[in-house]
């Protein structure tokens, strides 16, 4: 296990102090976020299946709101913004940039104080319009005040990510950027587009609604701004997970990453498809047209090239690491992955239930299949195998080395074995839970609903042991969440110190591999080329959403 553990000699970084304190103030607070979203996930769960029955001073709805808003919005962005700059740290010369530092702080503050403003609301019953907040319901002008100021401090993070990465091209003019900088620059181009369409929503006509400034809302146009933005989210938490699949995973395994010049082309196309696909998410509303609908499912389907890209990748990846340690037969290099390896294990977990993810995503953007599934718990099922697992189980690996790394601590064999328990039963709880959503939502049983018996209607009971497991299974995602939580405590405060700079793993490029189409980094074509595909998506449609749909009044529905 110690040789397992400390391989990558190497790779061993020692942050500078104000490197550090930026990257450990994010993760932090992501932690703490992960923790009010995993207890008001719990509760909520065990209100709905039956288990508890919540006293009146507490609402369902409430919990729902805290449980996505803390998990889905705040823990993912801290989270993915502070392993950026640690992964940008490591391979831009050892350091950020000083300016981008003082950027990253501002834009940090910024978040924490828009978050515990969207908090505050929350606690006081004042916003419980869940995560997506959708029109007519309305929230305090407090919580769209909060959420604009996470959004705007997000958009600083990203500028530091900018900074740090015109300096080093800057500084090596002609030569490829390395791989985690140029996807992490991806990641928040990705993140700059997308919410646009939020920051939109929130400032032009949430904010001066809920303020009363303006008497009713355009609820059509609301929505389809906050799915302009809610679909590419997806891959905001995916793209850090496939940096740390794509970069950091063949270092661990001890092979070399497959190609420097597909996952750079993989990451283009997830820029270009999953932005403008929106309406894939409002196939049931009747403000769209079919046309659009239909132009938007197309490029929806097209984000299956690059994931099927990055499977064969990886695939190739973990074969050749296997045979160049002697693996033997089809299958043999299987048994050459570091199955004792909590970096490894709990990805490799991730990408499993990806799969299933991934044809879950299909369906819901099918039209025929989408009215089958649409509203219903299995939606939220698929929703939870696809961030709650392959990205959440990826994030626990990637915590499992980096808080150490930012420590200057030892990931100790008891840390790692308990790692491995921690992540193996999250994957237990996931799929007893999402399993039984996806089969009782083909039954019908709605999702965003505190009851669910009717009366004890017979079509309602049909759904009464589906609602057991998911019971169970959030109790058991929830005993993981603490083992987590305890582990990270663990690594922070008490594992012994390293003797000298802990491991950063970043993996090596496989021999005479040619040097990265130029193409690849001309960020401005790219960035032309999906505003391009924006434009045609959204342009007609929201015109006519902004001349036709009528307005509503304020909703308040708790």
């Amino acid at each position: 296990m110690e040789n397992t553990l400390r391989d990558n000699s190497s790779d061993q970084i020692s942050f500078q102090v104000q490197d550090r304190r930026l990257i450990l103030a994010h993760l932090g607070f992501a932690f703490v976020a992960f923790l009010i979203g995993v207890v008001a996930g719990l509760v909520q769960a065990l209100q709905r299946t039956g288990f508890i029955t919540l006293p009146s001073n507490i609402g369902y709805y409430q919990l729902l709101t805290a449980h996505g808003v803390s998990l889905a919005l705040i823990f993912t962005t801290f989270f993915i913004i502070g392993f950026l700059y640690s992964g940008l740290a490591k391979t831009l010369g050892g350091k950020l940039l000083p300016s981008a530092n003082r950027v990253a702080w501002i834009g940090f503050y910024m978040m924490v104080i828009g978050t515990l403003l969207g908090l505050y609301v929350i606690i006081t019953n004042d916003a419980t319009v869940l995560y997506t907040f959708y029109a007519p319901m309305q929230a305090s002008p407090i919580f769209y005040i909060g959420l604009a100021l996470v959004v705007v401090g997000s958009w600083l993070s990203g500028i530091a990510v900018f900074m740090n990465y015109y300096r080093w091209r800057k500084q090596h003019p002609g030569e490829s950027s390395p791989l985690f900088a140029y996807m992490a620059v991806a990641t928040m181009i990705l993140w700059l587009i997308c919410t646009v369409g939020v920051a939109i929503e929130v400032v032009f006509q949430l904010i001066p609604w809920s303020l009363g400034w303006t008497d009713k809302i355009n609820v059509e146009l609301s929505r389809t701004l906050f799915w302009y933005f809610g679909h590419p989210l997806v891959y905001f938490w995916l793209l850090p997970a496939y940096i740390y699949w794509y970069v950091q995973i063949p270092k661990i395994i001890g092979g070399k990453i497959f190609s420097n010049s597909l996952p750079r082309l993989t990451f283009i196309l997830f820029i270009l498809y999953s932005i403008p696909v929106g309406f894939h998410h409002q196939l049931m509303e009747p403000g769209v047209s079919s046309f659009w609908k239909f132009l938007q499912v197309i490029l929806t389907m097209l984000v299956v090239i690059p994931s099927l890209m990055t499977a064969f990748a990886l695939i190739a990846t973990f074969e050749l690491a296997g045979r160049n340690k002697g693996a033997k037969g089809l299958f043999g290099w299987f048994t050459k992955l570091p199955w004792k390896d909590v970096r490894f294990v709990s990805t490799f977990l991730g990408m499993l239930i990806f799969i299933p993810a991934g044809a879950g995503g299909v369906v819901n953007a099918s039209f025929q299949l989408d009215q089958v599934v649409h509203n219903t718990l299995f939606i939220t099922g698929h929703f939870h195998i696809t961030v709650a697992a392959a990205v959440i189980l990826t994030f626990f690996a990637i915590a499992y080395w980096l808080v150490p790394a930012l420590r200057n601590r030892q990931l100790t064999p008891f840390a790692n074995n308990l790692g491995l328990i921690q992540c193996w039963i999250w994957t237990i709880g996931m799929l007893v839970m999402s399993t039984a959503m996806h089969i009782v939502g083909v039954l019908g049983e709605p999702r965003r609903t505190a009851y669910t018996t009717y009366n004890n209607h017979p079509a309602a009971e049909v759904w009464e042991p589906y609602r057991l497991f998911t019971g169970i299974g959030s109790i058991i995602l929830f005993l993981s969440a603490v083992l987590f939580l305890i582990n990270i405590v663990y690594l922070w405060f008490f594992a012994p110190k390293a003797e000298s700079a802990v491991d950063f793993p970043i993996g090596e490029v496989e021999e005479d591999q040619p040097k990265p189409p130029a193409i690849l980094e001309k960020w401005s074509v790219w960035i032309g080329i999906t505003i391009v595909l924006v434009l045609v998506a959204y342009t007609i449609p929201v015109i006519h959403m902004a001349q036709h749909a009528p307005g509503s009044p304020p909703i308040r529905s708790w």
